[in-house]
C-alpha cells in the first residue's frame, strides 16, 4: 500500500531521517523529517497553472505546532490550537526567506508549504527540522525549485562552535544563529549574539554552511529515488524587440527620474515613466504583467549599472556613507522613556514603558509555560511611506522586524534581579525609506536609556546591501528602500562598540561568498561605530533612576513561612494592602516581594504594613499599637499585625491605676514596650515606660521617679516612727 523511501544520517551526534511515501500522498511533495524524537510533517502543494493576471509569486509557508506533540492540552476555553503564535510566525518566515529566491524566474503558480510539528522531544528545536523537511518536500514535488537547501543552528559555548545545541544548552551559548543555504553559498542568516566579534560571527556562518552539506546530500539521495517528474520551466519567449523598444522610449527619462534624490518626488517621476512605458508597448501584444517585468528589468539595469560603474548611489552618496542622523530623547512628557531616531528619510518614534511582574507576558509553548519580561513591538503604519492603507493586527513582517530588534537589544539588558521591571518597547515607524528595523534598534536603545534602564552599552544597527553582476560587486552601507528592492542582499547588523548582538541576512540570488560577507561585516562595523557616535549626542548612558511618572520598585524579602500571612485567607490581606496603598505588589515563592508605586509615601506605607505582618516581637523594642480588648486586670494591645500582648494594670501608667478604663479604651492607639515573651509565646507589654506623646523610652526616668517616691515614703515612715516613739 505504501511505497516508502527513507534515508538517514548521523548529524551533530543525532540521527536525522527523511521519509516519504507514507503520509499525505495526495500532496505534490510530503516528507516526514525527524531529528532525535522531534518529528515534523512537511507538505507542498502547487497549482498547475498561474492565475490569470497574476503579477507576483504567491508562495505561502505555514509552520504550525500541535500541542499533542509535547503531550499537552491547549490552554484557554476552546482547548484547541488558535491563531499562530509568535514562534510559529517567525519560523514560517525563517523557512520562507531562503526558499523564495530559488524558484525559477517567471514562475507565478501558487505554492503552499505546510510544516506540522507532530512530536517534540524538548531537546531539538523543530524549526531546523521543519526547514529541512520543507526543502526536501519541494525537491521531491517537481516544481521548478532550484534547491535543495539545508539549514542548521549554530551555538558558541566555551569558545567552540556547536552544531544544533540541545535546548537546555542554549542558556550557556553566547550565540543562537540559524544559517540556510545551497551547496555553493549561504542564502539566509538569523542570529542573536552576546557582543561577538565580526570574525566569530563569520566563522559561525561558515561552520553552519559546512554542516548543511550533509543535509543537502541526504535530500538528494531521497530525491534520486522518490522525486516526481520536473515541471517545465516558465517560458519567457523572445522579448528582445520589446526590450529594445522600451529602452528607446523611456530609458533616458527613467535615468533622469532616478537622479532625483528625494524619495516621494522620485517615486512620482518613476510612476510617470512607467505610464509612458505601458503606452509605448501598448500594441506589442504583451500582457500588462510582461510589460511590468520588462520595466523592472530596465530599472535594475539603470540603478545597478550606475552604482557599479560610478560608485555613486541613487541619493548621491558613495558606497559607505551613512545618511544624516538626528537623535532626540525625552520628547513625550508622560512616557517613561521616549526617543525619536531619524536617519535620512527613515524615522522611528520609540517608547519604553516600565511595569511590574504582573505585566509580564505569559508564553504557553511546547516546551512549557514561561514568562517574558522584555517585549518589543514594531508597528509600520501606511502613512510612513505616504500611503493610505489597511490598518489591522500586526502582520508577519511587523512581528519579524520586532523580533530582530528584540534580539539586538536583549543581550545588553540588565538581569531581572538587578532591575526588577517588566519592559515594553514600542516602535512606531513614522517615516520609511530603508531599514526601519535598524532604526528601531537605535531608537530602542535611546528610549531605554532615557527611561533609566541600565543598558550595559548603547546598541545600534545598520542595513547593508549588495549589487552583484558577474565578478563585479558593490557593498552598500545604510541602504535605501529602492536599493533593497533592486539589489541582491539585505544584510542587517546590530551591535555595540564591543561586538555584534544580532545579524540577519537575506539573499535574493543563489548565494554569496565568504569574501563578500567579510567585506559587508567590516563595512557594517564602521557604519555602526559612526551611528553610535551620533546617538551619543543625545544620550550616552542610562539616566540615574527612573522618571517621575514611572513606578518605583522596592524589593524586600520575608521568610517563606510568612508568605501565607502576607497573602491572608483567600488573598484578603494582600488585597487590602493593595487597595489602601494603591501599590502593585508581586509575591514570589522564595519570599521576594516587589512593591511598585509612583508615590513613595504609598510604597513606604505598603512596606511598613508587610514588615509589620512578618515581624516578630523583640524584647525592649517600642511599638505603636491599638487596644483591642479591655479586662479588669489590664488591656490587650495589637502592636504588630498578627500579635497581641497584655499590658497589665500595673504597667498602664507610672501612677497607681484604680480601673483600666481610667487610662485606656478599646480602639485607642497607644505606644508599648515589649517587656518579655514567655515559653508559650505570650507577650508582656508596658505603657508606663513609654512617653505616649513621643514614643521614647522613659524607663530610667520612671525608675528614678519610683525610687524617689520610695525614698520619700521611707522618710515619711521614719518620721512617723519617731513621732510614735515620742
Amino acid at each position: 500500500m505504501f511505497n516508502i523511501t527513507k534515508k538517514q544520517i548521523e548529524w551533530g551526534g543525532r540521527t536525522l531521517s527523511l521519509e516519504t511515501g507514507r503520509f499525505a500522498r495526495q500532496a505534490d511533495g510530503a516528507v516526514l523529517a525527524r531529528l532525535g524524537d522531534t518529528t515534523v510533517l512537511c507538505t507542498v502543494v502547487a497549482l498547475r497553472q498561474a492565475k490569470a493576471g497574476q503579477d507576483f509569486f504567491p508562495l505561502s509557508v505555514h509552520y504550525q505546532e500541535k500541542t499533542f506533540a509535547a503531550g499537552k492540552i491547549p490552554g484557554g476555553f476552546f482547548k484547541r490550537e488558535g491563531r499562530p503564535t509568535e514562534k510559529e510566525v517567525l519560523t514560517s518566515r525563517l523557512i520562507d526567506r531562503p526558499i523564495r529566491p530559488l524558484f525559477a524566474k517567471g514562475f507565478k503558480n501558487e505554492v503552499q508549504v505546510i510544516c506540522t510539528v507532530l512530536s517534540h522531544d524538548l531537546e531539538n528545536d523543530p524549526d531546523i527540522v521543519a526547514m529541512i523537511g520543507a526543502s526536501a518536500a519541494l525537491t521531491l514535488s517537481g516544481v521548478p525549485f532550484l534547491g535543495p537547501i539545508g539549514g542548521a543552528r549554530v551555538g558558541y559555548i566555551d569558545g567552540q562552535y556547536v552544531l544544533n545545541p540541545a535546548q537546555d544548552k542554549m542558556p550557556e551559548s553566547k550565540l543562537d544563529l540559524v544559517v540556510a543555504g545551497t551547496r555553493p553559498a549561504v542564502l539566509m542568516v538569523e542570529s542573536e549574539a552576546h557582543e561577538l566579534s565580526e570574525e566569530t560571527m563569520l566563522g559561525a556562518v561558515m561552520f553552519g554552511h559546512r554542516a548543511i552539506q550533509q543535509v543537502i546530500d541526504l535530500i538528494v539521495a531521497v530525491a534520486e529515488e522518490a522525486a516526481k517528474d520536473a515541471w517545465p520551466l516558465p517560458e519567457r519567449g523572445n522579448l528582445a524587440a520589446a526590450e529594445a523598444k522600451l529602452s528607446a522610449a523611456v530609458e533616458t527619462d527613467l535615468r533622469a527620474a532616478y537622479a532625483i534624490k528625494e524619495k516621494q518626488a522620485r517615486y512620482t517621476a518613476v510612476g510617470k515613466v512607467n505610464e509612458a512605458a505601458a503606452a509605448a508597448l501598448a500594441d506589442s501584444g504583451l500582457s500588462e504583467n510582461q510589460i511590468d517585468d520588462l520595466f523592472k528589468e530596465l530599472e535594475q539595469k539603470i540603478v545597478r549599472g550606475s552604482i557599479l560603474d560610478t560608485k555613486r548611489r541613487i541619493d548621491g552618496r558613495d558606497l559607505v556613507t551613512v545618511r544624516p542622523i538626528v537623535s532626540e530623547v525625552g520628547l513625550l512628557p508622560r512616557a517613561h522613556g521616549s526617543a525619536l531616531f531619524t536617519r535620512g528619510e527613515t524615522q522611528a518614534l520609540v517608547t519604553t514603558t516600565l511595569g511590574t511582574g504582573q505585566d509580564e507576558q505569559i508564553i504557553d509553548a511546547l516546551e512549557g509555560e514561561y514568562r517574558q519580561h522584555f517585549m518589543l513591538h514594531y508597528n509600520f503604519p501606511p502613512y510612513s511611506v505616504g500611503e493610505a492603507g489597511r490598518m489591522g493586527s500586526p502582520g508577519r513582517r511587523e512581528i519579524g522586524h520586532g523580533k530582530l530588534a528584540w534580539r539586538a537589544v536583549h543581550p545588553l539588558l540588565p538581569k531581572k534581579e538587578e532591575f526588577p521591571y517588566t519592559l515594553r518597547v514600542v516602535s512606531e515607524i513614522t517615516e520609511s525609506n530603508g531599514s526601519s528595523s535598524m532604526a528601531t534598534v537605535c531608537g530602542a536603545s535611546l528610549s531605554l536609556m532615557d527611561a533609566g534602564v541600565p543598558l550595559a552599552r548603547p546598541v545600534a544597527g545598520i542595513a547593508m546591501g549588495l549589487i552583484l553582476e558577474g565578478d563585479k560587486y558593490a557593498v552598500l552601507s545604510d541602504i535605501l528602500g529602492d536599493e533593497d528592492h533592486l539589489g541582491d542582499m539585505d544584510f542587517k547588523v546590530a551591535g555595540t562598540e564591543q561586538g555584534v548582538t544580532s545579524l540577519q541576512m537575506d539573499i535574493k540570488i543563489t548565494g554569496i561568498t565568504e569574501a563578500i560577507m567579510k567585506t559587508a561585516l567590516e563595512q557594517a562595523r564602521a557604519g555602526r561605530m559612526h551611528i553610535l557616535g551620533e546617538m551619543g549626542r543625545a544620550i550616552g548612558a542610562a539616566r540615574d533612576g527612573v522618571k517621575e511618572h514611572a513606578p518605583r520598585i522596592t524589593v524586600i524579602t520575608v521568610p517563606k513561612d510568612k508568605i501565607r500571612e502576607v497573602i491572608g485567607s483567600g488573598g484578603k490581606v494582600i488585597r487590602e494592602i493593595v487597595e489602601k496603598t494603591k501599590c502593585k505588589i508581586d509575591i514570589e515563592d522564595d519570599g521576594t516581594i516587589k512593591i511598585a508605586a509612583t508615590d513613595q509615601e504609598q510604597a513606604q506605607s505598603a512596606i511598613d504594613w508587610i514588615k509589620g505582618i512578618v515581624a516578630e516581637p523583640e524584647v525592649g523594642h517600642i511599638y505603636k499599637g491599638k487596644v483591642v480588648k479591655v479586662v479588669e486586670f489590664g488591656a490587650f494591645v495589637n502592636f504588630i499585625a498578627n500579635r497581641d500582648g497584655l499590658v497589665h494594670i500595673s504597667e498602664l501608667a507610672a501612677r497607681r491605676v484604680g480601673k483600666v478604663t481610667d487610662v485606656v479604651a478599646e480602639g485607642q492607639e497607644v505606644r508599648v514596650k515589649v517587656l518579655g515573651i514567655d515559653d508559650r509565646g505570650k507577650v508582656r507589654l508596658s505603657m508606663r515606660v513609654v512617653d505616649q506623646a513621643t514614643g521614647t523610652d522613659i524607663s530610667e526616668q520612671v525608675e528614678r521617679e519610683r525610687a524617689e517616691r520610695a525614698a520619700q515614703r521611707g522618710e515619711r515612715n521614719d518620721r512617723g516612727g519617731e513621732r510614735a516613739a515620742n
